[in-house]
């Protein structure tokens, strides 16, 4: 096996290096692609507590600040679209993250995945085509030897036979382990849509909560307010006395 291998990579090179160079590339894409997936991430856990506290107190405005600058997908883009909307209700908010869901977080996601696909698909065609190239070249061989009636006749191209299955296992050891990752990040795309809707329906929660709980900043202010009229009151309660 290992010497039929060498064999493969020194005299048939020009089959090796086409699939190794789309083995590597697919590796590439693949592992940009789980960075990606790794930035996109955010941790709801602990994320919305610290949103609801800075709502609280500094309010919409200061939450998306906060939004603004996270890494992750869903505040940086989902939560920042829906705040920009708050003012004009619950629904308004709804469709601007149905739109931002749609249009910019899922193409996002998709990104490199048809690459990932397509390679997955072609590497096997092209391993393929070049065992049936590298076999009529063997039968070639044959006929001749037959003809010329040397000896050994298509025993002697059995190896040769053997070195062109290498293409095609070749194009499957790239081709299997792409198709595997690209149903994964299938899987992942369609889990994180549920957390984005999730972490939406949250989201218009907090803010209903905060228009119906003023942030803390204008409940300090309605105290002094409310001493500044008490002068006011007591000089009416005066003239009337």
């Amino acid at each position: 096996m290992q010497d039929a291998l060498k064999t493969f990579v020194t005299k048939e090179w020009y089959y090796f290096i086409p699939l190794l160079c789309m083995s590597i590339t697919a590796m590439c894409l693949v592992f940009w692609r789980i960075l990606l997936n790794m930035n996109a991430k955010t941790d709801m856990g602990k994320f919305l507590p610290i949103l609801q506290t800075i709502m609280q107190k500094e309010g919409v405005d200061g939450a998306r600040k906060l939004c603004a600058a996270q890494k992750g997908l869903i505040p940086r883009k989902l939560f920042v679209a829906a705040l920009d909307n708050a003012k004009q209700g619950a629904a308004a908010m709804r469709r601007a993250m149905a739109n931002t869901i749609e249009l910019e977080i899922v193409p996002d996601l998709h990104f490199l995945l048809p690459p990932i696909l397509a390679i997955a698909k072609v590497a096997t065609m092209i391993g393929l085509l070049l065992t049936v190239v590298s076999m009529i070249e063997t039968f070639t061989a044959i006929q001749k030897a037959t003809e010329s009636g040397a000896a050994g006749g298509a025993g002697s191209q059995a190896g040769s036979i053997g070195l062109a299955l290498f293409a095609t296992a070749m194009g499957l050891v790239t081709a299997i382990p792409l198709v595997f990752s690209y149903t994964l990040f299938k899987a992942g795309i369609e889990k994180f849509e549920l957390l984005m809707k999730s972490a939406g329906q949250k989201l218009i929660t907090l803010v209903q909560n905060v228009k119906t709980a003023p942030p803390a900043a204008a409940a300090g202010a309605a105290p002094a307010a409310a001493q500044k009229a008490q002068p006011a009151e007591a000089v009416a309660a005066a003239r009337r006395a």
